[in-house]
This record gives C-alpha cells, sequence and structure tokens, in this order.
C-alpha cells in the first residue's frame, strides 16, 4: 500500500524529475543554476537549525555523511595520507569512538567502507551509576582515550547521539565537546532529538549539538518528504580536503540532489517546518500526560517536558507483602516468577506493542528491545507522525486502547501460576514452560503409551492434541486456543491466549482433561474395535473351512463326483441346513446364522451400553460463556429455589396429595387421586397459583400437566 503523499510530497517527487531536465542544460547555465541551489538550501538549512557558518553534504543513505566525515578526519589528521595512504595508518593506528547505544550496525559499516581492522572501532558503554542509563559515559571514555593514547593510538573522531535509536536519550554533548577539544578530536552528532533545534524552546542538552564540529539531519522522516535526501552539516576550512573526502564535487549534476528538497522547504516555509516539528513535540506531551495517570505503565523518557521520544512498558510491582514472600521463596528454590520475571514482562510487552500497532495503525507504535528496560512499546512522533498523518484523536484512541489491554495483561499475569500449580496437579496433563508465548500457558496431553514405538506413540499424541484443539475451539468461550508461533513453538500443545479477571482455572483445566480422555478413550476404542473385527474374520474363516469339511464328510464320497453325486442327489436329496456366521459387534464375538435363517429376519441382538461422555461445561446462566466464573449470591439462590419448586410440582403430578409416601395405592385410591388432580389443576387454571411469578421450568411443568 502506497503512503499518502501530500502536495509537498508530490513537490518532492517533482523535483527528482525537474533535476533530469535541468541536467541537459549548457554547463554555463546548469553551473549557475546549481551553485545557487545549493547554495540557498545549504543557507536555509543552516539558520533554520542554528549552525553558523556549516556547509552541508547531501546524501541518499544517512551512514554515507558519517562516513566522509571520517575519510575528511583521516586526511587532516593524517598529512601523508593521500601519498602513503594506508602505511601511515600501520605506524599510527586511528581509534572511532561510537556510544554503545547507537545503531546497530554502524560501526561495522564505517570500518569496512574506509577499510580500517574492527580493532578501530571503540565502543563506549553507558552509565550504570549516575545518569541515565542510555548516555555514554564520560568519564570512562576519557580513561579510554587515555589508554589509546598510552599504547601509540591516534583518538580521531567520536559520534555522540541527540536522541538515542532505541530511548531517545541525548548524550552530554556539553561535556564531549571539552573533551573532544582537549584530545584535538572531531564530535559528529546525529538523531532525531536535532529536529527540535527548529523551535522557539530548545533545551540545553540539543542546544549544545550546534557546537560540535558536524551533524547529521534526516528531514525526509521528520517533515513527511519522500525520497528527499538526507543532509550532514559540517564546518572545515580547507575546501582541497573536502574536495578529496567527497563532501564537494565539481560535477554539477551531483549538486542537483539538493533540489527536491529546495523546492520542498520553499513550499512548507519557516512557518511550516516549525509547525509540523512542533505537532510531533505536542503529541508525544499528550502521550506522556496520559500514561502517567495509568496504572501498571512505566515510561522512560529522558525530559518530561521537551522529550519528543515517549518510550513506555507494562509492569506490575509487587506489594511489601508480596515482595517478602517471593523473596522467601526465592531463597529456597528459584522460583519460575521471580527467575523468569523479565523474560514474561518482556513477552507481554511484545504482545502489546503489536496490538496496539494493529489497532491504532496511524499512531506509529513501535517495539523497541532496550539493554535495560527490556521490551517496551516506543512513541516517536518526529520519524512518524508527518508521514501517518497523526493526529490528537490518534493519541487518545491509544490511550483508551490501552487501559483495555492492561486489565487483561494483569489477569493473565496473575492466573498463570495459577494455571500452572492446576495443571501440574491435574493427572494426564504435562505442563510446557515457554516464556516466550504471550497468554495463560501451554499445556499438552500426556498419552498412555502401551509398549508402542516412538514414532507410532508421537503420531497418536499428534492426534489427540490436534482433535483436543478442535473440541476447545468449538467450546462457546472468549479464549483462544492455538498450535502456537508458526516458529519456535512446542509441537503437539494446546497454547492459551490472553484472558480475563473472571476466568474459572480449575474449570478450564478439567475441561483439558476431560475432553483428552474421552478422545483417548475413543481412539482407543476405535483401535479395540479394528483388532477385534480382524480376528473375528480369521476365527470366521476357520470355523466355516472346518464347517465345509464336517459337511463333506456327512454327503460322503460318492455325492463329490460330478455325474454320480447329481444323480444321487436326484434319487435321495440331502438335506443341510446352511450355517453360516456373524459378527456381533456389541459383544465382539461370532454367533451362528442358524436363527437368521429359521426366522427369516436378521437378529438385532442386544443393546449396547451408552458411551461414558463428559460434560465439557458446568450448568451456565443464559448467556454465559464457558469457563466464566459466575455470581453465586443472589443467583444461586434463586437458582436453587427454582428447581425445588420444579420438583416439588413433578412429586404432586405423580403423587396424590392426600398419600403418604409409604402407603400403597388402591383402585379406589387411584381413581380419587386422579380427581383430586383434576381439581387441584382447575384452581391453578383459574389463578390461585400465580404462573408469572413462577421460574420458566416450572411453567412448562404445568403445561404438561394440563394436557395429560
Amino acid at each position: 500500500r502506497l503512503q499518502n503523499v501530500g502536495e509537498q510530497g508530490h513537490m518532492a517527487l517533482l523535483g527528482h524529475s525537474l533535476a533530469a531536465y535541468i541536467s541537459v542544460l549548457d554547463r554555463d547555465r546548469l553551473r549557475k543554476l546549481t551553485t545557487r541551489i545549493l547554495s540557498d538550501t545549504t543557507l536555509w538549512l543552516c539558520r533554520l537549525f542554528r549552525y553558523e557558518n556549516g556547509s552541508a553534504y547531501y546524501h541518499e543513505d544517512d551512514r554515507e555523511g558519517l562516513l566522509k566525515i571520517c575519510r575528511l578526519v583521516i586526511h587532516t589528521r593524517y598529512e601523508d595520507y593521500t601519498l602513503e595512504g594506508f602505511n601511515v595508518l600501520y605506524t599510527k593506528q586511528p581509534v572511532i569512538y561510537i556510544s554503545s547505544a547507537a545503531r546497530t550496525g554502524l560501526g561495522q559499516a564505517l570500518c569496512n567502507q574506509l577499510g580500517l581492522p574492527l580493532s578501530c572501532m571503540c565502543r563506549v558503554p553507558c552509565n550504570t551509576m549516575f545518569g541515565s542509563q542510555h548516555q555514554m559515559d564520560v568519564a570512562l571514555l576519557d580513561r579510554l582515550i587515555k589508554d589509546d593514547v598510552e599504547f601509540g593510538k591516534l583518538p580521531l573522531l567520536l559520534v555522540a547521539n541527540a536522541g538515542t535509536p532505541g530511548a531517545g536519550h541525548t548524550d552530554k554533548l556539553g561535556r564531549l565537546k571539552e573533551l573532544c577539544e582537549q584530545y584535538k578530536m572531531w564530535l559528529h552528532v546525529e538523531g532525531v532529538n536535532l529536529a527540535t533545534l527548529a523551535l522557539g524552546y530548545v533545551s540545553s542538552s540539543v542546544l549544545a549539538a550546534t557546537k560540535c564540529d558536524s551533524m547529521t539531519l534526516t528531514l525526509g522522516s521528520w517533515l513527511g518528504l519522500p525520497a528527499v535526501p538526507a543532509v550532514t552539516l559540517y564546518r572545515h576550512e580547507d575546501p582541497s580536503l573536502s574536495l578529496a573526502a567527497g563532501l564537494t564535487s565539481s560535477q554539477p549534476v551531483e549538486k542537483l540532489r539538493a533540489l527536491p528538497l529546495w523546492l520542498s522547504l520553499q513550499y512548507l516555509g519557516h512557518d511550516g517546518i516549525v509547525e509540523r516539528i512542533k505537532h510531533a513535540s505536542q503529541l508525544s506531551q499528550r502521550l506522556l500526560e496520559n500514561l502517567k495517570n495509568l496504572d501498571f505503565i512505566k515510561t522512560s523518557v529522558e525530559d518530561e517536558l521537551s522529550s519528543p521520544v515517549v518510550v513506555f512498558k507494562f509492569f506490575q510491582e509487587y506489594s511489601n507483602r508480596d515482595q517478602t514472600s517471593h523473596a522467601a521463596q526465592a531463597s529456597t528454590i528459584q522460583h519460575p516468577i521471580i527467575s523468569n520475571e523479565r523474560h514474561i514482562y518482556d513477552t507481554f510487552n511484545q504482545w502489546l506493542g503489536e496490538q496496539l500497532a494493529q489497532l491504532v495503525p496511524a499512531s506509529g507504535v513501535d517495539v523497541v528491545e532496550l539493554e535495560d528496560e527490556g521490551t517496551c512499546v516506543r512513541f516517536s512522533p518526529l520519524m512518524t507522525s508527518a508521514v501517518l498523518g497523526t493526529e490528537i484523536q490518534d493519541i487518545d484512541q491509544l490511550v483508551d486502547c490501552l487501559k483495555m489491554k492492561i486489565p487483561v495483561l494483569t489477569s493473565t499475569l496473575q492466573l498463570r501460576e495459577e494455571f500452572e500449580q492446576e495443571v501440574r496437579r491435574t493427572v494426564g496433563l504435562l505442563y510446557i514452560e515457554d516464556l516466550g508465548w504471550p497468554g495463560l500457558g501451554v499445556v499438552r496431553y500426556s498419552y498412555h503409551s502401551d509398549g508402542k514405538d516412538d514414532d507410532k506413540q508421537e503420531k497418536e499424541l499428534e492426534k489427540i492434541n490436534t482433535e483436543l484443539l478442535k473440541k476447545l475451539n468449538e467450546l462457546e468461550s472468549d479464549l483462544t486456543f492455538s498450535l502456537g508461533p508458526e516458529f519456535g513453538g512446542q509441537k503437539n500443545c494446546v497454547y492459551i491466549g490472553m484472558v480475563t479477571e473472571d476466568l474459572d482455572v480449575s474449570e478450564l483445566v478439567e475441561t483439558i482433561a476431560a475432553t483428552g480422555r474421552e478422545i483417548e478413550e475413543n481412539s482407543r476404542l476405535l483401535e479395540n474395535m479394528t483388532e477385534v473385527v480382524r480376528k473375528g474374520i480369521q476365527e470366521a474363516q476357520l470355523q466355516l473351512q472346518k464347517a465345509n469339511e464336517e459337511r463333506l464328510l456327512e454327503e460322503g464320497l460318492l455325492r463329490q463326483i460330478p455325474v454320480v453325486g447329481s444323480v444321487l442327489n436326484w434319487f435321495s436329496p440331502f438335506q443341510a441346513s446352511p450355517k453360516g456366521r456373524t459378527f456381533n459387534l456389541t459383544a465382539g464375538s461370532l454367533e451362528s446364522t442358524e436363527s437368521m435363517y429359521v426366522s427369516k429376519a436378521q437378529g438385532t441382538g442386544s443393546t449396547p451400553p451408552p458411551t461414558p461422555t463428559y460434560s465439557l461445561a458446568k450448568q451456565r446462566l443464559p448467556g454465559q460463556k464457558a469457563f466464566k466464573r459466575s455470581l453465586r449470591s443472589s443467583d444461586g439462590f434463586s437458582e436453587t429455589s427454582s428447581i425445588s419448586h420444579c420438583d416439588d410440582l413433578d412429586k404432586l403430578d405423580q403423587r396424590p396429595p392426600n398419600l403418604s409416601p409409604g402407603q400403597e395405592q388402591g383402585p379406589l385410591e387411584v381413581e380419587r387421586a386422579e380427581e383430586q388432580k383434576e381439581v387441584a389443576q382447575a384452581k391453578t387454571d383459574t389463578g390461585d397459583m400465580d404462573s408469572d411469578k413462577l421460574p420458566p421450568d416450572c411453567t412448562k411443568v404445568e403445561d404438561q400437566a394440563s394436557e395429560r
């Protein structure tokens, strides 16, 4: 599905076709026009994002700008690099420092493109004790640089973040800039928070990015402009080194990359650009204010006043009493809720993020994996709102959906342990621990094999659990039963999804166990019947062969001769009753067919006993679905009273009122009882008994009595 391209998007797309037409102009006009377009666009961007005296490099890949900057720094720090090449790098190895919270694979991509070994890339850990856990540890970076200098290496460049890709946190750019000036390093900044430089109010942490040596801007996602290039702004005084690094080009066609952005910026104007970025910031603030009022939701933002990225997760904190009990259990044994709590919450938050993205696609929320917080839901409107057209009502709808999902998450999390205990106590069921399943749990019906090999046992187990899943899905319930995820799930299991607080776990487990036993008994009955029929056929063949031999002995040898036997049978016919065999499926035995020939009809045999079946659902109220706990106060009282009243009416129909329970009825008593019954029925019809106040079952009993 194509994204919604507005007028500003058509303007950007028009720039590509217009650049192709402009490229066929004569060289002088093309040079003048491209120089004007490039200089105007660079000037507008430097003023818009408060980057004074900067140059611009336009590129399609957002990593290409940083790659060109690295080459520029290498040419600057190694004066003989143009002549000697890698020999200069070998004598003094360069080091590029990158945060551990940076984009995945960024360091490896830089080393591959620059032809440097991976040892030239140094990953700086984030804070662990003080400050944000997503910010670069400045003190540790200082020690790393000192160690590299002592080993004869050359600190070359530092890549900092103004909005990490995961949580949107900003490094301490002011202190990092001082550290880079101390060791003569180049400071490059990238991140989504750089978009807020265009606003009237900018936080001091982001404002420090204007003093860095270079920064990369991705205006396409911020402003919702398709197919516009990313821009890297930088400051450098030597144009020859910029040309050698590839940041500038003498080809006029290369300068036409800025034309789509040049048209789009003029179309939007300064106010339009600021309004789009401001709208995205307002969306994140609206969501953050609503999340503060929700229970079991934990947010992770750097600055609550001006953070354009909101990261939140579902987290249920234990009370003091629960913490004490869980700590006592964890000290004795490794309790599954404690040891696997992080994994379970990651699974639940993964499900929550997918549900929110599916229910409110215009919000643009996604799931992100953070090193410390685990799996979280991220809302970054600067990257999605301009393209998806996110509005305030979409945020309100997102919050409403989140309010609906929180009770389901809390109920499922609380009932998981109860479900596990019930399954482990139930004979015939096996609890499968799958921490990656977002739901109540996973259960398998264990098949009792009688000396069968592994292949047959596996097939029988698969057959029973598949039939069990089918039976459970046929029940009228709000639960979802499935075979689990497509990849990585357990085989021959029943996966139970999210549940609500009114779930009757004991009834659910009892139903699963009883249904599995019923399927297993039916399967065994079919196997036994097949074996009995096979043995019966073999026995019938032996008996018929034996009867045939006895018939030959009775007839004699002469009757077997073709001509003589016919003449002998004509003079002296031999009367022999046909002896067949019939197989009784009910009794599992062979019977003679003589009775059939005598009565000229096939005997029906004895009626087979009914197959014992289990009631899959308890008696429920009208409209109540399976596995739901019903109220047992007023509802239970009215149900009991109605049943007892119906029983009394049944006894009234069966026994006269003047007859004691132990007294027998004679002819006169029977006739008198019938008369009294008709009188009582007449009183009932005239309204002595208020039928409107009776339950429906009792009214049905009275109607049947009147018909009789």
